[in-house]
């Protein structure tokens, strides 16, 4: 196949950046294409040229990326009210940071999946200070020097790949390769590409750059720029397998995040929190091989969290804070709907998408003799469930107040989050990847 339609999910975002005098409606367009778009590519799959290499794997992230690039637009629109420059900026670095994600996705050479989510830095940080305050100044500036330190790391794994392979096109070399130079360039590769996934040590700028950026950015944050990175991890560990280091490094990720969450203060960082548990096991999953698990909970991750988020940015319309306090938030039935349905959907309560994958992933853990990975991650799930719904439970049924309802950023975020439900009805009647 030639890839054109694939080509276009890179095209069409930059192309309505041309439209900068009507950029929020030509933003709007471009996403309903792209989520058009990104459907039909399944018909074309495998899509393997010298310059693309697009999979079934690659195609649910391409979906994924593409749905909530669609939601966050639409999000934006109702949400947003900035003047007409700063309209044209957002839009402007919204689309360029989806369609850097898309380039991620789609091009056959390792290198310039790294240019890919280089990009991604350069247009998403201007999304994280967007609202100009001190606080997403200092967040935006932790983001970029930490993120940037690890797609250095990132740089050189690509190097010393490139010096083993001799060459750097995926559909050539994705197979597993053994030396000690693979083994470096693979331990360097999850430094830097983990910075970018949020694996632990190296996270501490994903909570403060949730934080701080506008709801919908956050979505595309937690939702897919993540899930990129964990994409290009997938890559790499096929080209290079270290099981014992990957295993290790995602469950103590995964423990670390759950722990963290029990004393959030920040409704949105505790949700940062949550998406680095999950990112964090999604890894663990691709040390076990568990690409079906990995795939379905990602995927259901990347609405339920995209609509955590916009519940979130209701609710600070709403309340005028960011603090997880008692606000009674059950006399907003659409919101509280909203609020509630995404946290147990983001935490793997069944029948939501990503309990299916989390059990996918935990059962493929333990078939690959990981017991101690298995159970410390279980326990970890554990402490993330009770902690989420815990803060959650206090400012819906805890408090009471008045307040405007802000039904249509509640009604959105609610709907997104009913496509993890969707997801795992889906499962149940028999689906699969």
């Amino acid at each position: 196949m030639t890839g054109l339609t694939e080509s276009f999910l890179v095209i069409v975002p930059l192309l309505s950046n041309a439209f900068i005098w009507r950029i929020k409606y030509a933003s709007l367009v471009s996403s309903t294409l792209t989520l058009i778009l990104s459907i039909l590519t399944y018909l074309n799959l495998p899509v393997v040229t010298p310059s693309l290499y697009v999979t079934r794997f690659t195609w649910y992230f391409l979906v994924m990326v593409a749905g909530v690039y669609f939601t966050s637009t639409l999000y934006s629109a109702l949400y947003e009210t900035p003047t007409r420059e700063r309209e044209r900026n957002y839009y402007y670095f919204l689309n360029t940071f989806s369609a850097s994600m898309f380039f991620t996705l789609i091009v056959n050479n390792l290198g310039l999946m790294w240019v890919g989510l280089e990009a991604t830095t350069i247009s998403s940080v201007l999304l994280v200070t967007f609202e100009g305050t001190h606080e997403a100044l200092e967040a935006g500036w932790r983001y970029v020097i930490l993120v940037s330190t690890g797609v250095t790391f990132a740089f050189i794994s690509v190097i010393l790949f490139y010096y083993g392979l001799h060459t750097l096109q995926i559909s050539s070399i994705l197979y597993p390769h053994v030396s000690l130079l693979f083994t470096l360039a693979s331990v360097i590769a999850l430094m830097g590409f983990g910075t970018k996934a949020g694996l632990f040590p190296v996270n501490t700028w994903l909570p403060d750059a949730h934080s701080e950026a506008p709801p919908a950015v956050s979505a595309l944050f937690s939702g897919v720029l993540l899930p990129v990175a964990v994409y290009i991890l997938h890559v790499v560990y096929s080209i290079a397998p270290l099981e014992p280091i990957y295993s290790w490094v995602s469950t103590v990720s995964v423990l670390i995040a759950s722990l963290m969450m029990a004393s959030q203060r920040y409704y949105k960082r505790l949700f940062a929190y949550s998406t680095i548990e999950n990112m964090s096991l999604a890894v663990l999953g691709v040390a076990a091989n568990s690409n079906e698990g990995v795939i379905i909970l990602l995927l259901s991750h990347a609405f339920s969290k995209a609509g955590a988020f916009y519940v979130s940015g209701a609710i600070l319309k709403a309340v005028n804070s960011k603090e997880i306090s008692e606000y009674g938030l059950i006399s907003s039935p659409v919101i509280s709907t909203g609020l509630l349905t995404s946290s147990l959907a983001v935490t793997g309560a069944p029948p939501f998408g990503n309990f299916f994958g989390e059990f996918l992933i935990l059962l493929d853990v333990l078939r690959s003799q990981m017991v101690a990975q298995f159970w410390i991650s279980l326990f970890s799930l554990g402490i993330a469930f009770i902690s989420v719904n815990y803060h959650v439970s206090r400012m819906i049924f805890k408090g009471g107040g008045t307040f405007r309802e802000e039904r249509r950023l509640g009604a959105l975020g609610l709907l997104v989050a009913l496509a993890s439900l969707g997801i795992g009805l889906y499962l149940v009647m028999g689906g699969l990847p």
